[in-house]
């Protein structure tokens, strides 16, 4: 299958990632521009540029049990590892950072299989990495080893439950929820901004046992990666949060205390004014047009010819 000529606009990240392009096939590659921590979000599979596909490509990203998406963007050259930089997140849309996170300068690559029942076009992987599987033809052909301790799409998943027979049993796992509340902090100009305070709940979650994907050790590591990322960012937010209302309530107070001086010191000159006698308005401001012209206090002469 001939490599597909862009049709989109280029650069189509260029503030996420660099393409270096290779006249030999399927040798290009991306590098990343951006650092991010554990699961941060790199890039949304949004329509546009994405559109389904009638059928699957080696340009194409499996969503769903029968769906496919054409990228239509350089996200196409981000190539396959078996230690991967990304995560393509289809149930969510989002391509995200993996656990180790992305630093400047890296390879972006993700695991094909973890989207990729069968591949169109199988290849030979050649990451060099510790954990190499080898052969890359879709999550269908791999073992439970291989498949060991990679994030794996619902889809995926559910493939390989029919696949490999019933599962024995399951085990449940707390996932955080929030619930919300609101704060409103007042704005110089007097309106006021609303902002969201989240608080934790957990809620359980069944997962599968019994298959080798998804022991519940193996689950538990990429949970618990998860659950440690999440709780940075609640710390992030919060920090964030109350560095906000106390930066806003300083400059209020600020305002407030200017509007105050400013306030005092016209009472002030107005007082001054009245007991002056001269009532407001009646000061003289300068001569008339007509004193200006000499028209009065005698001014005025007749010049004889």
């Amino acid at each position: 299958m001939a490599p597909i000529k862009p049709h989109w606009v280029q650069p189509s990240h260029p503030d996420r990632l660099h393409l270096i392009v290779n006249e030999a096939e399927f040798t290009s590659k991306s590098i990343s521009k951006i650092a991010l921590p554990p699961f941060a979000l790199f890039a949304k599979l949004e329509y546009p540029p994405c559109t389904p596909a009638d059928k699957p490509t080696y340009a194409t990203v499996q969503c769903g049990r029968d769906k496919h998406l054409d990228l239509n963007s350089d996200l196409l050259y981000i190539n396959h590892s078996c230690e991967p930089s990304l995560i393509f997140d289809t149930g969510n849309m989002n391509v995200i950072a993996g656990p180790k996170g992305i630093q400047i300068g890296e390879e972006l690559t993700f695991f094909y299989p973890s989207t990729e029942w069968t591949m169109a076009q199988p290849f030979d992987c050649l990451c060099a990495k510790p954990t190499c599987r080898g052969r890359i033809s879709g999550a269908r052909d791999m073992t439970d080893a291989q498949l060991s301790g990679i994030w794996l799409n619902g889809h995926i998943r559910e493939l390989l439950e029919e696949q490999r027979g019933p599962i024995s049993s399951t085990t449940s796992f707390s996932v955080p929820t929030t619930t919300t509340a609101t704060t409103t902090v007042s704005s110089l100009n007097g309106s006021s901004d609303s902002y969201t305070i989240s608080e934790k709940n957990s809620s359980s979650s069944s997962s599968s046992t019994g298959n080798g994907y998804n022991k519940v050790g193996e689950l538990d590591q990429i949970a618990q990666s998860l659950r440690d990322a999440l709780t940075h960012a609640e710390k992030v937010v919060e920090a964030a949060r109350n560095a906000l209302m106390s930066y806003v309530g300083a400059v209020n107070d600020a305002a407030a205390a200017n509007n105050g001086a400013a306030n005092a010191a016209n009472a002030a000159q107005k007082k001054k004014k009245e007991e002056g006698g001269v009532p407001e308005g009646a000061q003289r401001r300068g001569p008339t047009s007509r004193e200006l012209s000499g028209e009065m206090g005698g001014d005025t002469s007749e010049v004889i010819v």
